[in-house]
């Protein structure tokens, strides 16, 4: 008799061992699940902030853990993805061509987007559906300065240049030391800035400049909204200087492995972003002066992608 009762107790307490170790199994299933957090990286411009905050907003309503690390330079980004510090960001076409996989060679949209997803396919970087946004960069002048000088392309601005070797030209931090920056755009139009020509400044800065007419000429990017709210005049790249930056999201394979309705969940939401409806969004921040995480919120939900 007390022999089988002892039998008993061991019984029940093998039972309760196996819940215990059934349900420590499942704690640990769900803490790692938790723990795998994808982190969102941004550029810091207002483009990026808006593109990588919509991005996690999008993301958490589809029940993932998201960590949001904006305000980068394109280069420390893009080290970020190759060290497995981030998991998605939105890169442009022409950036990760000329400027991380260092090919000079002219390609149109397509063919730019085909090379960069066969390069950084090769290191686990992998680009979904371009959105329908074209960024690239663009020479922009007061709007009343360039009609009354009558300049619509970079040529004749150069020209007017040679004339006023004066002139005072304003870039943002990047594009002076980049490769696909002034270097090579002076070697194709056939003109050189002296240090005393050049203003380096925060990329907002430059558009204000440009209001107040305190520089001739500054770089611009083309879905900016401050192009038309501060009447500037985007000039013509007549020479075909810079190439497509189609914004696109872009995913670290291993991160799109371990979470397989990612890519199509991305897509959905780059299907819905255009050179128009960015533009709109980029003035609502930078003119109207709304929070990044508002126009981003009224944008996902004015589109049916949250609730």
């Amino acid at each position: 008799m007390q022999v089988s009762f002892s039998r008993t107790l061991a019984a029940r307490a093998l039972r309760l061992l196996s819940v215990v170790a059934v349900t420590l199994g499942v704690m640990a299933t769900t803490a790692t699940a938790q723990a795998a957090t994808l982190t969102i990286g941004g550029k810091n411009f207002t483009e990026q902030l808006i593109l990588s905050e919509m991005t996690a907003q999008y993301l958490r309503s589809k029940g993932y853990d998201v960590e949001l690390k904006n305000g980068l330079g394109s280069v420390v980004m893009r080290q970020g993805m190759e060290s497995n510090q981030l998991d998605v960001v939105w890169e442009y076409t022409g950036t990760s061509l000329i400027v991380y996989n260092k090919v000079t060679e002219k390609l149109d949209p397509q063919q730019t987007y085909e090379r960069v997803r066969e390069l950084d396919g090769k290191i686990g970087l992998v680009w979904l559906n371009p959105a329908a946004l074209n960024n690239t960069y663009a020479f922009a002048m007061p709007g009343k300065m360039a009609r009354e000088e009558g300049i619509e392309t970079v040529s004749q601005l150069i020209e007017k240049f040679r004339a006023n070797p004066d002139m005072q030209f304003a870039f943002d931090m990047e594009f002076v030391g980049r490769s696909d920056g002034l270097e090579p755009m002076e070697q194709l139009y056939d003109f050189h800035l002296a240090r005393r020509n050049i203003k380096q400044m925060d990329p907002g800065l430059v558009y204000t400049a440009l209001k107040n007419e305190q520089i001739d000429a500054g770089l611009v990017y083309t879905s900016d909204g401050r192009n038309k709210g501060f009447d500037l005049k985007v000039l013509a790249d007549d020479k075909g200087f810079f190439p497509a930056y189609a914004a696109t999201p872009v995913v670290r394979k291993e991160v799109l492995d371990a979470n397989p309705k990612l890519a199509d969940e991305l897509n959905v939401l780059s299907a819905k972003i255009n050179d128009e409806n960015m533009r709109d969004m980029n003035a609502k921040v930078d003119i109207d002066h709304r929070a990044v995480s508002r126009v981003a919120s009224d944008f996902l939900k004015q589109e049916g992608l949250v609730q």
